[in-house]
């Protein structure tokens, strides 16, 4: 895992999962923090996750990459991100919509998502 993506402090996502605009600062917090829980829960090199500016991360076992584009890319925006995190949007819906741009093999995270615990 990137050293920069690390789970963040609980209280601090609560924190910011209940903040009402969302800041910037809270975005960034939560996109990182669920970077880095999709990276322990799926490790590997075969799909690029990106959600600039903020974080990009590289999960699922398949394929490794190691210079130029990986076989797999998805990106979206931090709020689509966060949603798809917290169950609160379907992969299936924010691809319909266009909110994720996903190709390649293994592109699909629906089996990854949501990634909080009840």
């Amino acid at each position: 895992m990137p050293p920069r993506l690390r789970p963040a402090d609980p209280a601090a996502v609560a924190a910011a999962l209940a903040a009402h605009p969302r800041t910037k600062a809270d975005s960034k917090l939560l996109t990182k923090h669920f970077m880095a829980v999709l990276a322990e829960r799926a490790p590997g090199r075969s799909v690029e996750v990106r959600v600039p500016p903020f974080a990009a991360v590289q999960v699922i076992e398949g394929v490794r990459h190691t210079r130029g584009t990986p076989p797999a890319v998805v990106e979206m925006d931090a709020e689509t991100w966060i949603a798809l995190a917290t169950g609160e949007l379907v992969w299936g819906d924010a691809e319909a919509s266009g909110r994720v741009t996903a190709s390649g093999q293994r592109a699909d995270l629906t089996p990854h998502l949501p990634l909080v615990e009840d």
